[in-house]
């Protein structure tokens, strides 16, 4: 089966001649895949989104990929100056710094997930310095080998989506006007919340939810547990959201201050990205802002 992007940008600045100065950006998940292609500048050029057909969903990924990468004139190309590949595996935790240890990547996870993880799962980490924890998350051993032999002996960073959430979170905090800002990702039948304080992360987690209602009661349930008033934050949506859904409409009874989001800052996308939702993308552009060359 060939498989065609429901999205696809491209600028007429986009070489694919030179990845050697180019950032390759992948985010990959059981139904999803979506790549972004920035320059030596950080500006964004190239962007494609695949979802998967049902029929597809319960194959591995090494299963599907092929169909994608086959022959494409992007995804083959290289070598790449860097590439960061955002994994949007079941778990998660993030660890304070002083805390962690290497050795015991694998129990943090087994102890939020209440087991251990299958021989083919490995608990893989990223570090976020700038905010004094890392992310531990599960990988699959045959999905991290397809890529690194898809790109042998090339520069490979992994990390969860929801780091590259923290990351253009961050970016997008240093601007607010408010002191106390909640991030709200949706995507599919799950919605990840981040609250940044003071620009301080404050909370990260992601639910999963069957009806508006229920999402309500999970915002709501945070916003109580860590002392939030619904009239006094700024709640900024991005993902799978528009002002016509009935998550919008449910929420806005409860939340006075909803606001769909923009691109963070620290990324800049070439003219032909103009007709994309601003608020459509977060985690994809978080990758752009989690490489070497954007902490130069």
């Amino acid at each position: 089966m060939t498989l065609a992007p429901n999205v696809i940008i491209s600028s007429d600045s986009f070489d694919p001649r030179r990845t050697d100065t180019s950032v390759l950006c992948l985010e990959v998940g059981r139904d999803r895949f979506r790549m972004m292609v920035q320059n030596k500048r950080g500006q964004g050029l190239y962007l494609e989104d695949y979802t998967f057909p049902t029929l597809l969903i319960d194959r591995p990924l090494t299963g599907i990929l092929p169909d994608i990468f086959q022959d494409h004139h992007v995804l083959s190309a290289g070598p790449w100056q860097e590439i960061c590949i955002g994994v949007n595996s079941p778990s998660f935790t993030l660890v304070p710094s002083t805390l962690y240890r290497k050795e015991y990547a694998s129990s943090y996870l087994a102890l939020m997930r209440g087991g251990a993880l299958p021989p083919h799962e490995f608990a893989q980490a990223y570090v976020h310095k700038g905010e004094g924890f890392l992310s531990v998350f599960n990988m699959e051993h045959p999905l991290a080998n397809y890529f690194s032999e898809m790109y042998p002996l090339q520069p490979i960073t992994f990390v969860h989506q929801t780091s590259a959430l923290i990351q253009a979170t961050a970016d997008l905090n240093r601007y607010a006007l408010t002191p106390d800002n909640v991030y709200l990702y949706f995507e599919d039948e799950f919605v990840t919340i981040i609250v940044r304080r003071n620009n301080l992360m404050n909370y990260c987690n992601r639910f999963g939810y069957k009806n508006s209602q229920d999402l309500a009661y999970y915002i709501l349930y945070v916003f109580n547990e860590i002392s939030l008033t619904a009239d006094a934050v700024n709640v900024v949506l991005y993902g799978e959201i528009t002002p016509f859904a009935e998550a919008y409409a449910e929420l806005s009874q409860f939340l006075p201050n909803l606001t769909f989001g923009q691109i963070p800052p620290g990324l800049s996308l070439m003219p032909e990205f103009g007709d994309l939702p601003s608020h459509r993308y977060l985690s994809l552009y978080g990758l752009g802002l989690m490489g070497e060359r954007a902490k130069e």
